[in-house]
């Protein structure tokens, strides 16, 4: 068994899918580095959730799971502007892993050419599990819930996370981008 592993998200929500992945990952490897992407990024229609709130809905998740928080960290990361100083930026802020847990092509490549291994994903129905098709269904007024882990379904509920996401798409216009907040 591999000793540690990366999986990178932005978990915008977090849900069944990663669940998931997060599980199979464990079964591969002794500890499991959950790296947070994007995590400066908030209170937009592709990110609506906050850095803490994302932590926070991962580790509910877990521990309605059962899974033991020994076996995983949960690492926060901003993007940087040049994608040649990502690797070193995921290495700053991260426990050490020995292979990356990944299939979008970037970060594919830019972990290999750092001399890493770099392992695909298996996808769990894809097309219905996925943050964006959350969204979606939120501001459409559909269910979402039984898309995410129900500790996750009452945290967006209790922050008021559909309220937000309706919220932001009455500002999602390039107007709105200019005004101060």
């Amino acid at each position: 068994m591999v000793k540690s592993g990366l999986f990178i998200g932005r978990f915008q929500p977090f849900h069944k899918g990663h669940l998931k992945v997060v599980k199979d990952l464990l079964d591969r490897v002794e500890e499991l580095v959950i790296f947070i992407g994007s995590s400066q990024y908030s209170h937009t229609m592709d990110n609506p959730f906050t850095t803490g709130e994302r932590i926070t809905m991962v580790r509910l998740a877990l521990n309605e799971e059962g899974i033991d928080p020994a076996r995983y960290f949960i690492v926060p990361a901003p993007d940087v502007e040049m994608h040649s100083t990502w690797v070193s930026r995921v290495l700053s802020y991260s426990p050490r892993f020995d292979v990356v847990f990944s299939n979008e092509p970037l970060t594919r490549r830019l972990f290999v050419e750092s001399g890493f291994k770099v392992e695909p994903i298996p996808f769990y129905k894809r097309t219905t599990l996925s943050a964006t098709e959350i969204r979606k269904r939120m501001l459409s007024g559909e269910n979402w819930e039984e898309l995410v882990p129900e500790s996750v379904a009452q945290f967006i509920k209790q922050i008021d996370g559909v309220g937000r996401i309706i919220d932001l798409s009455k500002n999602d216009n390039p107007s709105s981008h200019d005004k101060a907040h």
